[in-house]
């Protein structure tokens, strides 16, 4: 760890606290490295603990986390139960929960570097900020030429949109939400805990009002994780990001609105289906068709070569078109869903 604290504090009974919450269910195919890569962190065992919050798992994830409990025993490690299941809900169990000063969400479909915890403190108490994150690099769930593909589009710019911490940073920068985010526990007092309703996005809703209260969020490039998609296959991917695009409009319901870059999907989406529709009787429509379509077939094309060029994978050429168009089209037919459901009475 060298110097890492030197100008924070000195190490001992002065460091802070650390609750690690790590929300889960059914992820016995990724707990256990998840839980590896936290213990072999190089922050003092001492002053950290990890709450594993379950939401009744079915598989053999609840197994594997007792198991890591008895063979780790010099960490306080804990199981706790979710009964609804449901991220944000976990997190608030957590919280609840949390002996730290500060709290850590790590996601269970990752890996974290040994430095992961002791950046996240460092740059949370360095800086200033209410809440630190770093930089995902996404990491294909099976060998496969889809899953390879799937991986690289949500770590591209085309895919990802500017989400720093999926496309990365080359310096510190100030943002509007991160990938799991170390907090002061102080936030949670302040300005309450996750709202449950908000599933699907419950830290950029959190964050929002995070913001919203003068606080600060802060993405820092040197800390990494490494992130397993939950879709290796086209189809889950479809329906993954379907289900992501709900969450852009779906909030609107209860007050809650996302950025402009979640709602581009909906745009794209919306207009070509206008423009095909009412194209048999205009030529306003079809030209609009031709050139919204068009024009997103192009820079898809476009980004799909210089990518396959880049891995030096022809393949990639096509496979990258559809995975491309699977992220976006399946997002903006989401947000449309979202969008009608919204307008049913609460």
């Amino acid at each position: 760890m060298g110097n890492l604290f030197s100008h924070i504090y000195i190490m001992g009974n002065n460091l802070s606290f650390v609750s690690v919450i790590v929300p889960c269910r059914n992820e016995e195919k990724y707990i256990g490295k998840c839980l590896e890569s936290i213990i072999a962190t190089d922050f003092p065992k001492e002053k950290m603990e990890i709450l594993a919050v379950d939401g009744m798992s079915k598989d053999k994830t609840r197994e594997i986390i007792e198991k890591f409990k008895i063979q780790n025993s010099k960490f306080k490690i804990q199981l706790i139960d979710n009964p609804k299941i449901i991220t944000p809900s976990a997190m608030n169990i957590g919280i609840k929960n949390a002996k730290g000063e500060i709290i850590i969400k790590m996601d269970a479909h990752s890996v974290y570097e040994k430095d992961y915890i002791s950046k996240c403190v460092k740059h949370l108490i360095e800086s200033g900020a209410d809440n630190v994150g770093g930089v995902l690099k996404t990491i294909p769930a099976k060998n496969t030429l889809e899953a390879r593909a799937i991986a690289i589009s949500l770590s591209h710019f085309f895919g990802a949109g500017s989400s720093h911490f999926r496309t990365g940073s080359k310096e510190p920068r100030e943002v509007d939400t991160v990938a799991f985010g170390c907090y002061k526990k102080e936030v949670f007092q302040k300005i309450g805990l996750f709202d449950e309703k908000m599933a699907k996005i419950e830290d950029l809703e959190l964050n929002y009002r995070l913001r919203k209260a003068g606080g600060k969020i802060m993405l820092f490039p040197d800390i990494k994780a490494f992130y397993y998609p939950s879709s290796d296959n086209l189809k889950d991917f479809f329906k993954h990001n379907f289900t992501d695009g709900i969450w852009a409009t779906y909030p609107l319901k209860y007050g809650f609105k996302v950025s402009f870059r979640h709602l581009i999907p909906l745009f794209f989406t919306s207009g070509v289906i206008l423009a095909l529709i009412f194209s048999p009787f205009s030529f306003l429509s079809r030209f609009l068709f031709v050139l919204i379509f068009g024009s997103y077939l192009i820079l898809n094309l476009f980004f799909s070569f210089k990518i396959a060029w880049r891995e030096k994978e022809f393949k990639f050429l096509f496979i990258l078109p559809v995975v491309f168009a699977s992220r976006h089209i399946g997002y903006g037919f989401g947000s449309l869903y979202g969008f009608l459901k919204r307008l049913e009475k609460k």
